[in-house]
């Protein structure tokens, strides 16, 4: 199916390869199946062809998963003249990106295998660089407990990207339902503007000290009483701590409650200098190959009151660990932090997650971007530094 292939040079433990001739595209070569959102969303970016092979060879159920198809199908949607080929098997994709186009009355259904918060991140970020402001309605599951709810992208994600300088007029994402697994049926409404030129380079950190918690919690196809024992258990722990604490009821009922039962909460603590750490966490009936399984597995689901103490816990853990941003948002905000104009950016983070550590290796091999890392033993916090790769939105004046 495909041309032969040069002699392979292994650069790295993953095994990224040396870029290959294949008629007149040069493919750079990966393998395996780890962090493909991450690579498709900085071939976008850095306009480099890949060549991905050896997905999930080894796998009972080989290849892509349906929620990476899907996230395929999205970046053909907002981009023009990228061309996906993926193998009989699905272990071997082939992807050439094209231009970001953006667009408005954008719909995609993102399925029920991965939450809608698996598409927003790269989504975000790619749109920025669009060739015009994007708005698309998303469809599919809006809390789960493995990726970010939608409620931390409002609360939280999307105001980091002000720090950048992108314009908070058109910035927003709207909750028109709920979703949760197995079934979903949720719905939301993201816009983001373009960036005219570039990001703006950032010296971001000073952490400040936590002046209030806000939160959002909510119950669909349950009772309201879920929520209300949540929030009690969740304020029980921070009422010790601080006085400003509020978390808003978001009951939903009817179509807007998505097709499946389910509960959960988004809190964020809010510092003194503007930064915003936060955590979640959906309770849901597990996704299921069949309808026999579902009386056994009502009765393991958390109560709510265990619940609100265990998402309190965790903020407090995140905000224990110091940072201008949670450990979800490192990978987010290296990834700004490396687009950003050839100017250097210096940013202060807790522990280095896993994600954040894959993030900076493939910013390195994709854009060329390395940054100092240097632990502060005072605090037990890293501080990052980097000049940008300087990246200019040049689809604004394509076609």
């Amino acid at each position: 199916m495909y041309a032969a292939l040069t002699p392979v040079v292994y650069l790295h433990s993953w095994e990224i390869e040396s870029y290959q001739k294949m008629g007149k595209t040069s493919y750079m070569r990966l393998k395996g199946s780890n962090n493909l959102r991450l690579r498709l969303l900085l071939s976008t970016l850095s306009s480099t062809p890949i060549l991905v092979e050896d997905i999930r060879v080894d796998s009972t159920w080989p290849g892509l998963r349906p929620h990476e198809v899907s996230f395929l199908r999205l970046l053909e949607k907002v981009c023009d003249d990228c061309t996906v080929e993926i193998n009989e098997t699905g272990t071997k994709l082939k992807y050439k990106p094209g231009i970001v186009m953006g667009g408005r009355h954008l719909v995609h259904d993102c399925g029920t295998s991965r939450a809608i918060g698996y598409f927003m991140e790269p989504l975000i970020v790619l749109a920025l660089f669009g060739k015009k402001p994007l708005t698309i309605r998303l469809r599919g599951i809006t809390n789960d407990s493995k990726d970010p709810s939608v409620d931390t992208f409002r609360s939280t994600t999307l105001p980091i990207l002000k720090q950048f300088g992108v314009p908070s007029e058109e910035l927003s994402l709207k909750i028109e339902s709920r979703g949760v697994a197995p079934q979903g049926g949720g719905e939301v409404i993201l816009s983001i503007p373009i960036v005219q030129d570039t990001l703006k380079a950032i010296t971001w950190i000073d952490e400040g000290m936590v002046k209030r918690i806000r939160g959002f919690s909510f119950s669909a196809r349950v009772s309201v009483q879920f929520e209300n024992t949540m929030i009690h258990a969740a304020r029980g722990i921070f009422n010790r701590l601080l006085p400003d604490v509020h978390i808003f009821t978001d009951h939903k009922a009817g179509e807007q409650a998505g097709k499946s039962p389910g509960y959960g909460i988004s809190l964020v603590a809010e510092t003194t200098s503007g930064c915003c750490i936060s955590a979640d966490t959906t309770v849901s009936y597990p996704r299921r190959e069949n309808e026999d399984e579902f009386e056994d597995e009502k009765k393991e689901l958390s109560p709510p009151g265990d619940i609100g103490e265990e998402i309190a816990s965790a903020l407090l853990g995140e905000i224990e660990q110091g940072g201008v941003v949670d450990s979800t948002h490192q990978g987010f905000l290296f990834l700004l932090c490396a687009l950003c104009p050839q100017d250097v950016s210096k940013v202060r983070v807790g522990k280095l997650s896993p994600y954040g550590v894959e993030v900076l290796r493939h910013i390195r091999d994709f854009l060329g971007v390395k940054f100092v890392i240097k632990p502060d033993p005072s605090t037990e916090t890293v501080i990052l530094k980097c000049v940008g790769c300087g990246l200019k939105n040049l689809s604004r004046k394509a076609a």
